[in-house]
Formats: C-alpha cells, sequence, structure tokens
C-alpha cells in the first residue's frame, strides 16, 4: 500500500508548502504589541500523541518496547499534511493523506547500534519502498503517526516519532558549511534560518527598537539544506527584525510562532527583536579595539589561574565607581576604583584569567524597569531581610544568569542602555579591552547544556522553530531537564553547529581567551574536541576550554554517546573541575546543615575527629590534586601501598587527568555555600575569625599549589560570605555581596533565602549570632594579602606548573606518607634540578587546628623560608616566627601553609 496526497504529484504538494498561509501585508501578526507570540492557524481535529519512536536516520525507525509479534500485525506510516488522523486503539486509521507500509529492516551496523545504544530493543523498521529524498522531507511536515495494525486494519498503537536522526540524516551535510544568522553589508542584508519542518517562514522588518513593523516578507526554502533565506536591499545596519514561522504542534496543530533568530548577536530590551548589526562595523568598537592584544600569550593549560567574577556583583556595591556604571559593563572602565584595583592586584601575583558568569542574553532579568528590594534594618538572624528579597525576586536585577535565552548576544541588563542594541556590544567589548590592559585574559562562563524554555513557551526561541529538534528527549518524547531546565541535545548536528559557531563568534569578535562550559558532562567529547580544533584552525590561537565534567542524569555513564566528562576526556587538552580534592579539603558540600557540619574537611575540623581513616583518605586526596589529579602519577597511599592515581578509589579512579592541567583544583565557586560559610558551619561555634581565616587560607593553599589548573571564586580571597546561602542564584544582591573595599564580607546579613534554606533556619539562627565569627576590615585585609602572597609563590616557580606526568613524578615527592603519617601534614618537595633559573621548593600544609612538627630526615640541604613568607610585609606573621625546616626537623603553626626554598 503506497499512495500519496489525493489529486497532487509530489512536486505540486512541495510547491504548495511553500505558498504563503496568510497574505503579507498584513504587519499586525509582526507587533508584539497588536498580536500573541504565537497564533493557532485553525487547524480542527488534532489529537496530542506521546512519541516513543525513533527515527534514526533517513530510512530506518524504531519503536522501543513494541515487538514485532505476534502476528498479524503491520506497521505504517500515516502523514497527513492539514492534519485530521485518528488513531485510536480498536478503530480503523482515517485522515491519512498518505500512508507508507514498513518492514523489518537489517541488523544495525556496529556504529549505528553504538550511537542508538540508550534505546530499548523493539521493533526496528524501514520503509517497504524508500521514498525519494525530497517525500521524506515532505514527511517531515505536518502530522505524522507511526501505526501498528492488526490484520483487519484496526489500529493496535500508534505514536508520533522522534524526528532529529531523520533531520540529521536529509541536512546536516548541507548545512554544514552554511552561516546561520544575518549579515550586514554596505548594499544589503541576508540571513538564513534552519527550518526544515516550517511550511512557511516570514520576515519582519522593523525600522527601529520599538518601531511598529515596516514589511513583512517571505523567505525562499532551500531543499537542500531545509533551511530558508531572505534579501533586504539597501544599507540596514541597526533595523530589527523577526520571524514568523509556521511549524506543526503536538496537539495543535499548525501555529504561526513570531521568533526571534536563535543566531542574534544583539536585540532590542527584553529580546523582543534581533538587530540588524555587522560586527565588524566601527560604531560598534571601543576606541582602541583590535589594536590590543590579549596578555600572556602562548600560556598553556597548566598555567592557567582563574578568577570567577559575576559583572553584577563586581560593582554594584563599590563607591568608587560611578553609580550611572554600578552593575554594568562599564565598571570595568572605571580604572582607579576600588574593584579595579584589586583585579589589577590579582594580576600583578599571579591570576591570569577573569571568567565571567554568564554574559549571554538571559532570560529571568527584566533589562529595563527591574526592582531593587528596600532592605530593613534588621537582626542578623532575621527573616525580614530575605523576606524583602524575594517578594521582588523575579523582578530584581539580578541572577546568576544560567537561564539562556539568545547564546550570541551580550545580556542587556548590564548594558547602560539596553534599547539599543549597539551599546550592550561596544560596552561589552569595552570590558574585555579593560580587562586585558589590566593583565587579564577574559573568559565567559558558557550555558549549551540546557534552555531556558522549550515548547510554545514565549521565551522558547529553538523549539518553536523546530520542534523536537534541539531538546533531549525522553522515551516518551518529553524534554530531559536533569540539568535543571530544559535540556538540549548536542549530540544532534545542527546544536553541535550552534555551540560551536556560538563559541567561534565570542572568541572572534569580542577576543575572548577562554571558556568555562558549565555542566560540559552533558556534551560529547567529540562535539567539544571537534570545537576546539576548529577554533584553532580558524583563529590561530589556542582558546583554553575548562568545565564541569560531571557525570549525571540521562547520558550518565556513556549512555548516549562519550561524554565530555571527568573519565570521558582522554587526553583531550579540556579540563574538568576536580571534586576529588576539594571534598577532602572542605567536607561535603550537600545535605542539610546540620548534615554539612557533620561532614568536615581536612582544613576545617576532620582532623579533630576520631575518624582516623577519613583523616588518611583526606590527605591523599589533597596530595593526589596537589600532583595535578594524574591518572598515572604514582605516591605511597595511607595503607602502604604505591598506587597509581587511578588505582586510588572514589566510587571509580580518583585519578583521571592524562596530562597535567586537565583536571581544576578549586574549592570554591559560585554554586553552593562559599567557603568562609562552610566553615561557619563546620568548625566549632567559639573559632574566632582570625582561626578560620587561617583555615581558609590553607584550603586556598592546597589550590594555587596544585599542578595545573588553579580556580578561584572571587571573594574567596576576602573572606567572602552569603550570609549562609547554599543557592545563591536569585538571592539578590543582598546575599550575593562582593565588597572590593575591604569592609564587609557579607556574613549575617540575615537569613538567607527561603526556598533552599528555610528547612534549615533552626540550625542557622545561632550560627548567624556569631559576631566574633565575623571579620573586621583589618582581617578582610590579612586574608587578602596572605592569599597574594600565594599568589606571587606560585607564579614564581615553572615548578607548580610542569608540562607533563613524567615531569610530575619525577619531581614532585611528598613525605609523611602511609599508614603511620600524621594525616595534618602534607608535605611535598619540588625538585628545580637542571631547571635554570629555578630553586627547589617544599611545600608544607598544616589542616589542624594546633601546631605541628615532623622529622623529615629524607630532606637535604639547607632551607630557608620562602622570601614572600619571611617578609615584612608577609600576611601571615607567625610564619616568620614560627615555620622552621632546620636539619630535618619541620615545624608548621596552625592551620598554615608555608614553602621553602632550597639554599
Amino acid at each position: 500500500m503506497h499512495c500519496t496526497y489525493p489529486g497532487l504529484g509530489l512536486l505540486a504538494a512541495l510547491a504548495l508548502l511553500s505558498q504563503p498561509a496568510s497574505a503579507s501585508s498584513d504587519l499586525a501578526a509582526c507587533d508584539e504589541r497588536l498580536s500573541p507570540f504565537a497564533q493557532p492557524l485553525g487547524t480542527s481535529a488534532v489529537t496530542a500523541h506521546g512519541a516513543q519512536a525513533i527515527w534514526l536516520d533517513a530510512e530506518r525507525l524504531l519503536w522501543p518496547g513494541q515487538a514485532s509479534e505476534p502476528l498479524p500485525a503491520r506497521f505504517v506510516l500515516a502523514h497527513s499534511l492539514q492534519g485530521g488522523l485518528r488513531a485510536q486503539p480498536g478503530q480503523a486509521l482515517t485522515g491519512a493523506e498518505q500512508l507508507l507500509p514498513l518492514q523489518p529492516a537489517a541488523p544495525l551496523s556496529e556504529a549505528a547500534a553504538a550511537r542508538w545504544r540508550y534505546l530499548k530493543p523493539g521493533s526496528l523498521l524501514t520503509f517497504q519502498q524508500v521514498p525519494a529524498r525530497e517525500q521524506l522531507q515532505a514527511l517531515q511536515r505536518g502530522e505524522l503517526l507511526l501505526v501498528r495494525l492488526d490484520a483487519k486494519d484496526q489500529v493496535l498503537a500508534a505514536t508520533r516519532l522522534q524526528s532529529p536522526g531523520a533531520l540529521d540524516a536529509l541536512y546536516a551535510p548541507a548545512m554544514a558549511p552554511l552561516r546561520l544568522g544575518a549579515e550586514v553589508g554596505p548594499s544589503g542584508s541576508q540571513g538564513r534560518l534552519w527550518a526544515p519542518t516550517a511550511r512557511q517562514v516570514e520576515l519582519c522588518v522593523y525600522p527601529g527598537p520599538q518601531a511598529a513593523p515596516s514589511a513583512r516578507l517571505p523567505a525562499r526554502y532551500d531543499a537542500a539544506s531545509g533551511s530558508w533565506t531572505w534579501q533586504l536591499d539597501g544599507a540596514r545596519s541597526g533595523q530589527l527584525y523577526s520571524y514568523l514561522v509556521e511549524v506543526w504542534v503536538n496537539g495543535q496543530g499548525w501555529v504561526r510562532n513570531r521568533v526571534t533568530d536563535p543566531y542574534s548577536v544583539s536585540l532590542n530590551t527584553n529580546s523582543q527583536r534581533t538587530a540588524l548589526l555587522n560586527l565588524d562595523d566601527a560604531a560598534l568598537k571601543p576606541a582602541g579595539w583590535g589594536e590590543q592584544k590579549s596578555p600572556r600569550p602562548g600560556l598553556a593549560l597548566r598555567d592557567l589561574v582563574v578568577y570567577e567574577l559575576h559583572v553584577r556583583d563586581f560593582s554594584l556595591g563599590d563607591p568608587t565607581v560611578r553609580p550611572a556604571w554600578r552593575g554594568k559593563y562599564m565598571a570595568f572602565n572605571e580604572w582607579t576604583s576600588a574593584g579595579m584595583k584589586h583585579l589589577r592586584l590579582l594580576a600583578q601575583a599571579g591570576v591570569t584569567d577573569l571568567h565571567l558568569l554568564p554574559t549571554y542574553d538571559l532570560s529571568t532579568v527584566p533589562e529595563q524597569g527591574c526592582q531593587q528590594p528596600k532592605l530593613p534594618a534588621a537582626a542578623p538572624d532575621s527573616e525580614a531581610q530575605q523576606a524583602a528579597v524575594m517578594a521582588v525576586a523575579e523582578q530584581d536585577c539580578f541572577n546568576w544568569g544560567y537561564d539562556p535565552w539568545h547564546f550570541d548576544s551580550p545580556e542587556g541588563s548590564y548594558a547602560s542602555d539596553a534599547m539599543d542594541p549597539s551599546v550592550r556590544v561596544r560596552e561589552f567589548r569595552s570590558l574585555v579591552q579593560s580587562l586585558h590592559a589590566a593583565g587579564l585574559r577574559v573568559g565567559v562562563d558558557v550555558v549549551y547544556n540546557h534552555t531556558f524554555a522549550s515548547g510554545q513557551t514565549e521565551k522558547s526561541v529553538l523549539d518553536r522553530i523546530v520542534p523536537g529538534y534541539y531538546q533531549r528527549l525522553n522515551a516518551d518524547g518529553k524534554v530531559e531537564t536533569s540539568t535543571c531546565c530544559d535540556n538540549t541535545a548536542t549530540e544532534h548536528a545542527l546544536m553541535a553547529k550552534l555551540m560551536s559557531d556560538s563559541v567561534l563568534l565570542w572568541a572572534r569578535h569580542y577576543q575572548l581567551d577562554s571558556f568555562r562550559f558549565d555542566l560540559m558532562g552533558h556534551q560529547p567529547r567529540q562535539a567539544m574536541v571537534a570545537m576546539k580544533e576548529r577554533l584553532r584552525q580558524e583563529l590561530g590561537r589556542e582558546i583554553h576550554f575548562i568545565g564541569e565534567g560531571w557525570n549525571f542524569g540521562e547520558v550518565a555513564n556513556g549512555a548516549r554517546f562519550v561524554q565530555a566528562s571527568q573519565l570521558g576526556l582522554q587526553g583531550d587538552g579540556i579540563a574538568t573541575f576536580s571534586d576529588r580534592s576539594r571534598d577532602a579539603l572542605r567536607g561535603g558540600s550537600f545535605g542539610s546543615a546540620a548534615e554539612l557540619m557533620n561532614s568536615r574537611g581536612w582544613s576545617n575540623g576532620l582532623l579533630e575527629s576520631g575518624q582516623r581513616e577519613q583523616q588518611l583518605r583526606a590527605a591523599d586526596y589533597i596530595r593526589l590534586g596537589l600532583a595535578g589529579t594524574l591518572r598515572d602519577f604514582s605516591f605511597e597511599t595511607f595503607d602502604g601501598q604505591r598506587k597509581k592515581g587511578f588505582e586510588i578509589d572514589y566510587g571509580g579512579p580518583a585519578g583521571y587527568a592524562h596530562h597535567p592541567g586537565e583536571a581544576v583544583a578549586y574549592v570554591e565557586n559560585h554554586d553552593n555555600h562559599t567557603l568562609f560559610d562552610a566553615n561557619i558551619l563546620k568548625m566549632p561555634p567559639a573559632s574566632t575569625a582570625l582561626e578560620r581565616l587561617q583555615a581558609q587560607t590553607v584550603a586556598s593553599a592546597a589550590v594555587l599549589f596544585s599542578q595545573g589548573v588553579a580556580y578561584i571564586h572571587a571573594g574567596q580571597e576576602l573572606l567572602r560570605s552569603k550570609s549562609l546561602d547554599r543557592n545563591s542564584y536569585n538571592s539578590g544582591d543582598a546575599f550575593n555581596r562582593f565588597d572590593p573595599t575591604l569592609k564587609d564580607n557579607g556574613f549575617a546579613a540575615g537569613l538567607p533565602p527561603k526556598p533552599d534554606n528555610g528547612r534549615d533556619y533552626e540550625t542557622l539562627k545561632p550560627l548567624l549570632r556569631l559576631a566574633h565569627a565575623k571579620p573586621t576590615p583589618a582581617q578582610i585585609t590579612q586574608a587578602r594579602d596572605v592569599f597574594l602572597d600565594l599568589l606571587r609563590i606560585r607564579h614564581g616557580s615553572v615548578l607548580f606548573r610542569l608540562p607533563s606526568t613524567e615531569a610530575v613524578q619525577q619531581r614532585l615527592r611528598f613525605y609523611n606518607t602511609g599508614p603511620q603519617q600524621d594525616p595534618a601534614l602534607v608535605v611535598m618537595e619540588l625538585d628545580a634540578s637542571r631547571l635554570s633559573g629555578e630553586r627547589s621548593l617544599l611545600v608544607a600544609l598544616n589542616g589542624a587546628a594546633t601546631a605541628r612538627q615532623l622529622k623529615l630526615p629524607a630532606v637535604n640541604g639547607r632551607w630557608q623560608l620562602h622570601p614572600q613568607l619571611a617578609s615584612a610585609k608577609a600576611g601571615d606573621p607567625r610564619l616568620r616566627r614560627q615555620a622552621l625546616l632546620r636539619g630535618g626537623e619541620l615545624r608548621l603553626p596552625a592551620r598554615s601553609a608555608a614553602v621553602f626554598v632550597k639554599d
């Protein structure tokens, strides 16, 4: 059984699809003030179905769980361009304009079986008569069901299909070299939108950000690529546009979506319209743009010291920044502000890269008219402050920004004028320019693993253009949400292309030097490696990638592809965050406050417990971190055996990095409690602010003295607190305070917001009343000075960034190991033999609350305290008086980090 559209040949049917569904002269559909963003087009009798079947490629389909036995039974594809399919079990199939009978397919190849390994067994099907490519394309438009029929042609079961496999097979090769988005030239503009399942695409043109639409024009369909193109004559830079895309929506039928361009390089306020801009236009460049080169050229991944900072946090509370610039991109141009002075200090001491939390166009901050809560003067343990913040949390000016809307446009709320699309481009470039002048390379945190919205919601862009393609779907065809939001499918060719094109745009047009990838383990290793190589080839320079390589969710353990995760990357020059030394140093980061208080780390109380095996294991994890979390580095572990990193247990291999730099050492970032707040929870309540400063210092020292990438959260060096907030992504400015004037670390600003912390209030209240725990400005200054000392020591020696596992094995030696060790002392020697201009170093860390001493008979030669620590200006004056390495005897004050140099 094989039929086509009644009364129409295939080419005539395709021609019908390309005709406008409405008069192009009707501009109301283009105007957000006159019409909704989604308009149903009157399709009748549409039934919603799940999508359990998978279109693997152009010709093969799999229906998991739907066995072909028992016979008699057969499978057909039922298609209707206009809808109206009826496939109720026990009834006849009706409404089909086309039926295509299917038959069992040959087994999948080894490569195809690996690609689809996450799918459950079922009926693997192919066409009895394979349609022509044009007909396969036509099947992707309108209503399509896979139906199982019995011998009497009664419906046994029916399902929609998940079609990304077919779309990739039909269009990805042709799309690979094409440029999406808009290009603006002196004589005209042109654009391309990939929408292979749309029956019509039109362009809405606007003379200005708030002007009424001036034109509604049909786009032209390119059958080879599945994309729609348009051209506008005349100079158009500064004008704006949007699309009207007619797509089939499950349960609704044909819908006309007014939607912005997924490749928007800028937009007007609140992202209603895409701007036509040429990023090479001189008007979009601050003075001197392009003349200044990125600092520190030629850095290797292992050389990076990264400082993570939020654009708004940086300057909002800085009185030395002019009011109009506070919280904005332009604050980084306030050269004499306290914040910029602080960043220059960090750069001079050894920070190489400043990483900004997301700066793309995000979804949850109003770009004009955001509200500021009125904070009451209340007690340190009051609920009043958080109540004021939460009352306007969805309308205020703050969010971390892990809610992407448009990946390629700078966020407008950080611009001085969100309405003018050129301003955010020019001012973000000015930010980069200023940081480069300060000696800092610039990176951004990017989030390609999810979008803020999907389906037919207003802030869903991708899914309203190609429904069901860009998001990763579960077995029923619903969007996976393991990342907290609506997961994207970067294993699909055009989503991988979008990610790669986007990263290239930021690196090329904004001169970025590095990227941090949020939840990178949800992305294929192959896509990340290909993207990194593409940047190297097209830009002629190395762009460094670091990311969260966590292994969880629907992709865990390589369920769908080889992940860009801790264990999935195989020496690819991409770094992942290491939780091994992080958890050993600070203790657990998850669970209730009571659970956290009982999950102490090496630096904040574990060593004062009776848990000797845990103490020993923690010390080994810290040693492994100091050695770069290398899989093949070996040392004597607490059980007396000599093991390589991958042989040490961490619910899997503790050591996983193939080369130095492929693991990121850190103890604090924007997620979870700050280290100061974790220490408030875990250290004895009677601990003084000075003792907490010392605990924080020794943990930071373990990070900065590790081989590979060192990662610092802004304010870690200033004892930054979020008043015990465990998840401050939407907690407003009050709980995300960053004070570069060194007056207030943010502790005891009231109970943290109730949504994520309310269950712990009774535990948190007495802690927030610990007045002696809040550091004074002098102590915050001391914390900064001690941190700068550590940075300068790292920066001053190549021994902290050795080039290979072999070099680390040869030059790094641990003392005080094995079953008889004192786990409070982690001691390593870095041998500088045959390294010109270098001196051997001995690094000693004491995580205990008391002074410690140790015999080190194997340490030869004469040693003296590092000049940075022996100076009268050193941040920790205890070391000059109490730190000693002489005649094989080591002495260290409580919770301290000392470095000795060999004469």
